[in-house]
């Protein structure tokens, strides 16, 4: 894992630890919350165009999904940086440059 996401997790582990919040971080609860600060996120662009939504509350749930985020990944042991290199390529076969641009369904 890289160093700065090493020190991200680290940090947010102590956060939860000093609260006694890690009781609550089950793999299911984690999930449930990245889900719910997801549509939380969403909510910022209910009913408003993109350029409608309040910056700093956007910034606050895309945090939120990501500090669940690397809760999640770091309960299972996974290397952030390694599951998205992983999906890139498998993304870049399912997706290739040379179809970019074209209709999906023929």
């Amino acid at each position: 894992m890289s160093p700065e996401i090493q020190q991200l997790t680290e940090r947010i582990k102590l956060f939860t630890k000093e609260r006694d919040w890690e009781q609550f971080h089950n793999a299911k609860d984690l999930a449930l919350a990245l889900s719910i600060e997801a549509s939380e996120l969403n909510e910022c662009f209910l009913w408003k165009s993109h350029d409608e939504a309040k910056v700093e509350k956007v910034k606050d749930e895309l945090a939120d999904v990501l500090i669940y985020a690397i809760l999640f990944a770091d309960k299972y042991g996974f290397d952030i940086s390694e599951l998205i290199l992983e999906k890139l390529e498998k993304n870049a076969a399912k997706y290739p440059v040379d179809k970019a641009g074209k209709a999906l369904c023929a």
